[in-house]
This record gives C-alpha cells, sequence and structure tokens, in this order.
C-alpha cells in the first residue's frame, strides 16, 4: 500500500515522503497514530505543492543574498576609535559593532554571527571581513578604522 507520511517515521522515511508499505502495518501502526495518509491522487498532488513551494523559497533567499552581497560590494564601514601612542585602538572593532554599523549607515539587517574576522581589528586601516549570507553565497564588506579627530 501507498502511503504519505506526516511525520518522520523510523525505518521507513521522512515527512511529506511517499512509500509502500504492507497493509497491516499502514492499518495497523501509522494510520492510528497519524504518521501517514493514503497516497491518494490529491496527497500526491499536495506533496509536490509543497516541494515546489519550498523550492521556490530557496530560489529567492539565494536571490535575495546574492542582492545583498552586491550591494556590500560597494559600501565601506568607516569607524573612529581612540588610540594610544603607539597606534593600538582603545578597545577592538568586532563583528557586532560591524553588523549595528550597518543597520545605522546603510539600513542592511545582517546577524553578528554571519559576519567572519579573522581576529577581532585592534589598529587603524582598511580590513575586509567575510558575510555568510546563504549556502554557497558570501560577501565582503570592507572596514576603515581611522583615528577620533579631537
Amino acid at each position: 500500500m501507498k502511503v504519505m507520511l506526516t511525520a518522520d517515521v523510523k525505518g521507513q522515511g521522512k515527512k511529506d515522503q511517499i512509500v509502500d508499505v504492507s497493509d497491516g502495518y499502514a492499518r495497523n501502526f501509522l494510520f492510528p497514530k497519524k504518521l501517514a495518509i493514503p497516497a491518494d491522487s490529491k496527497a500526491i498532488n499536495e506533496a509536490k505543492n509543497k516541494e515546489q513551494s519550498r523550492l521556490h523559497k530557496i530560489e529567492v533567499d539565494k536571490a535575495n543574498a546574492m542582492a545583498i552581497a552586491e550591494r556590500l560590494k560597494n559600501i565601506k564601514v568607516v569607524f573612529e576609535y581612540a588610540a594610544g601612542p603607539d597606534k593600538k585602538l582603545y578597545g577592538s572593532v568586532t563583528s557586532k559593532d560591524i553588523a549595528e554599523a550597518l543597520e545605522k549607515q546603510f539600513s542592511i539587517e545582517i546577524d553578528k554571527r554571519k559576519i567572519t574576522l579573522t581576529e577581532p581589528i585592534k589598529s587603524f586601516g582598511d580590513f575586509t571581513a567575510d558575510v555568510r549570507l546563504y549556502t554557497d553565497v558570501i560577501g565582503k564588506i570592507n572596514v576603515f578604522v581611522t583615528s577620533k579627530k579631537q
């Protein structure tokens, strides 16, 4: 008997998957526990529509991530920090600071955990940070740290 699983079933398959099981297993175990429904044309069509919807969402999310990555190429985030006589910053520029500056200066909201710095920035100059926007989509942010004018 062909059934469409409504939940993950160990040894049978994942949710929304159509599998072939014995009649007794379906009637006595899967149906009473609401783990599956009969795989009629309505259920099969519904499963196809869900899969198409999921693929479309992935495609849209990836396109949005690529657009943000393209926008980030032309952006330069500027920080002004005070420093000691040895040109070392009092503090450092972290991924959290970069995320907050992107939101304030350019209205781009990126989670701080997606911004990758090899180490916190503790000196003046130009730096580049990677941003994991989506699977296989990595953007680059240009960060410029300058001294605070007094």
